[in-house]
């Protein structure tokens, strides 16, 4: 598969649609979690080892107000939490941003009670080899991902996950998050770091207290939780985006709104229109298997057999992206750099 990247991009019959802002970047989706499992200091360094630019540590806090790297606050389905029988008590049912669950929350464990718990793979039907790596590795904090970036000279793209909801229980996560970034020497638009947010209010907010680049994340359908904006699909017409562009320095869209909706071969207006109102776009997440890549780019009919998601990938490059999370980043630098050196020798 990672052979074929080459020739796709030599061969591909869609034309670049227009040139990207900025040289496309890989964007290692909570590390390389299609190898190991995800936001552990393993999969940082396996991601950078294979070529990524970026790593993406999600963030929420501990209850001593410690950023720790988790996808989401309820850590039964990335931890060993529910094997520990001082922790059962713990156990609790809440309700984030509309969403009600029930299981082990961050934000009720110190720093010292979640460094005893270690992670194991979040999706183990479909990455059965990532589950042989269950209950090697902590959870990390920011310290030692911003450690780990510094050391390995990559950049960083943190998202401040929940954050009316963290602020609301006493936890200001994005002052947090702010703080640790500008205690690295990092408040400039050249720093290594991409500050990303679902929620439209708090990107405001960081505007005002950083100069780091900032990305408004959106998603296919609903709304920001902060319920800041009617709608995401409002916020993708050209006067969203140039509202966008007034605290943000890019988007993350779901890669599926790069396509037209109904014709979904055919490329939608969103990184033509974000481009015109000065936006990177940094679509997200590109990963191997069947059960997440368009048909078109399917091999076969088993859900978890992995398909070309390097065509997926360079189909999007071909637009014109500026760059894009994956949870494959061997996969997603070799097709990077196939189609930097086709358009380079093209010129």
């Amino acid at each position: 598969m990672l052979a074929s990247a080459a020739g796709i991009a030599q061969n591909a019959p869609m034309p670049h649609a227009q040139p990207s802002l900025s040289s496309p970047i890989v964007i290692a989706h909570r590390g390389a979690s299609g190898f190991r499992p995800e936001h552990t200091l393993a999969g940082y360094e396996l991601a950078i080892d294979q070529g990524a630019n970026v790593i993406e540590p999600d963030l929420v806090p501990t209850r001593d107000d410690i950023l720790v790297a988790r996808h989401e606050n309820e850590i039964s389905g990335t931890t060993d939490v529910a094997d520990h029988p001082e922790f059962a008590t713990r156990r609790t049912t809440k309700t984030i941003d509309g969403q009600t669950g029930t299981g082990w929350f961050t934000e009720d464990f110190t720093l010292a009670e979640l460094k005893t718990l270690r992670a194991k793979e979040r999706l183990p039907e479909v990455r059965p080899a990532n589950a042989t790596y269950d209950g090697r590795f902590e959870i990390p904090t920011l310290a030692e991902i911003i450690a780990l970036a510094r050391r390995r000279h990559v950049a960083i793209y943190p998202e401040t996950k929940h954050p009316t909801y963290f602020a609301k229980i006493g936890h200001p996560t994005d002052l947090l998050l702010v703080d640790q970034l500008k205690v690295a020497g990092w408040d400039s638009p050249e720093a290594p770091v991409f500050l990303q947010s679902f929620e439209v209010a708090n990107l405001k907010r960081i505007h005002r207290l950083t100069k780091v680049r900032l990305i408004q994340l959106m998603a296919g359908a609903g709304a920001p939780a902060d319920g800041a904006q009617p709608s995401y699909a409002a916020m993708t017409t050209p006067a969203g985006l140039r509202e966008v562009a007034t605290y943000a320095w890019g988007i993350g869209p779901d890669k599926a709104q790069l396509w037209d909706r109904d014709d979904p071969t055919r490329p939608s207006a969103l990184v033509a229109d974000a481009h015109a109102a000065g936006l990177r776009v940094h679509p997200w997440t590109f990963r191997a298997e069947n059960m997440f890549l368009p048909a078109r780019f399917r091999h076969g009919d088993d859900p978890t057999a992995h398909g070309d998601v390097a065509a997926e990938i360079d189909a999007g490059l071909r637009q014109g992206i500026d760059g894009f999370f994956t949870d494959f980043p061997v996969i997603g630098v070799e097709t990077r750099d196939a189609y930097v050196a086709e358009r380079t020798r093209a010129r």
